[in-house]
């Protein structure tokens, strides 16, 4: 019988007995929270990893403790600043040059609600870190993604604020609010994973989205405890009027818990092109304010589409 996980799974739980000697994995983001996390938790179970971070210093220290469990299991780093594309075609061209194949990619980096900026390559900060970095990293690396592997972007309930806007992804008319640009990226990290999953099913080869849950880590910097308050007494207030429970932190391993149950124990076909919480595949939901589900708007077979075909644009590569 198929074991079922939720919200206050954790990786280790999710992860229980299974051997991923031989598999090998490529998690970015893992100088803090929930990348670190993951990481340990697949070296720990006998997964190759390779991990990447903008300071691969900071990496260091932060992974310093993770040791391969009985099963073997190692972990390297490689320097990867996904707000800059010079640095993402290096990345990628260092793993092609290498050759091996992952099982596994997990796109799990990102910023969260920052001030409004630019990339190196002058577009908006959270849509082009969040989305366009691993927009050209996995499609440049997809042909070391092995038949029956499997993609996984950490998106987030976050995707609720705000649709892509195809039109004006960057705030180039102004009117540039934190949690929608926030909300644009993570929309963006779903309808990327809908369309590399139709473009690579054929192969074996799924791709999927999950929202971790929220989790206090390196994240949230951007936001003063006041905002941080104001956000959940909003989150509340939906959620006691769709008679849902009030929300509550997760920890760090039960936030990872879910991007490694749909990368490793999912199944395939169940997860392909959906989003996923809570260790299961989320249901669409269309109301305001609440936490669950997934909007149906990041799920459209055509915004994927469109917006894969601007993010080509943007990043001047067709894949």
């Amino acid at each position: 019988m198929a074991r079922t996980f939720g919200e206050e799974s954790t990786t280790d739980e999710v992860l229980d007995g299974m051997d991923l000697t031989g598999k090998r994995v490529l998690v970015t983001g893992v100088s803090a929270g929930l990348g670190v996390e993951t990481a340990r938790a697949l070296v720990a179970h006998g997964a190759d990893v390779v991990g990447t971070a903008r300071d691969v210093e900071k990496a260091r220290r932060a992974t310093s403790g993770i040791e391969p469990g009985s099963a073997g299991g190692s972990l390297a780093l490689l320097a990867l600043d996904l707000a800059s594309l010079a640095s993402v075609r290096t990345a990628a061209e260092a793993l092609v040059a290498d050759g091996r194949s992952f099982d596994l990619v997990i796109a799990n980096a990102g910023v969260m609600a920052c001030p409004q900026g630019t990339t190196a390559d002058g577009f908006e900060t959270q849509f082009g870190t969040n989305h366009l970095g691993h927009f050209l990293l996995v499609n440049r690396i997809a042909g070391l993604i092995a038949a029956s592997g499997r993609l996984v972007n950490l998106s987030s309930a976050g995707h609720r604020f705000s649709d892509v806007d195809l039109e004006d992804p960057g705030f180039a008319r102004g009117g540039y609010e934190p949690f929608i640009a926030y909300g644009r990226s993570k929309t963006a990290n779903i309808l990327f994973a809908v369309e590399f999953d139709r473009r690579h099913r054929a192969r074996g080869v799924r791709a999927t989205a999950v929202h971790p849950g929220g989790i206090r880590t390196e994240l949230s910097r951007h936001l003063d405890e006041q905002a941080v308050q104001a956000l959940i007494e909003s989150i509340d207030e939906a959620q006691v009027a769709a008679g849902r429970p009030a929300f509550r932190y997760k920890s760090v391993p039960q936030g990872a818990a879910t991007s490694v149950w749909a990368g490793i124990v999912a199944d395939a076909d169940a997860v392909g092109g959906q989003y996923c919480e809570d260790c299961h595949v989320a249901e669409i939901e269309e109301g305001e304010g609440i936490r669950g589900g997934v909007r149906s708007y990041a799920l459209d077979p055509e915004r994927a589409k469109a917006l894969w075909a601007l993010s080509e644009e943007m990043v001047g590569e067709r894949f």
